[in-house]
């Protein structure tokens, strides 16, 4: 440890997420003090969150659901499968290509 004074932070984690880091940090020889360190460390460095932030993918998304849920009412009969069919590529085209 360098012998800059150090100052007591709380940080209040949710107990869950804090096991799951912990769990993962301990595999790669790291303690949750530690890492927090580090991560504070390069923000000042960088001037910037050293990570990019995205949400969580949902599986499946909200188009895959819908587009679930319709193929499944259309099993069950529950709405008229009113979706256009072709025998082949060129009856598909010219599908496409009607105004």
């Amino acid at each position: 440890m360098s012998t800059a004074t150090v100052k007591p932070t709380t940080v209040r984690i949710e107990e869950g997420l804090k096991e799951q880091a912990t769990e993962f940090l301990d595999s790669v020889g790291l303690s949750l003090n530690s890492y927090l360190n580090l991560a504070v460390r390069q923000l000042v460095n960088q001037r910037k969150i050293p990570f990019e932030i995205v949400g969580r993918a949902e599986v499946p998304n909200e188009a895959t659901r819908r587009a679930m849920v319709i193929a499944e009412a259309h099993e069950l009969g529950v709405l008229p499968d009113d979706s256009p069919s072709f025998n082949n590529a060129d009856e598909l085209i010219s599908f496409l290509d009607e105004d």
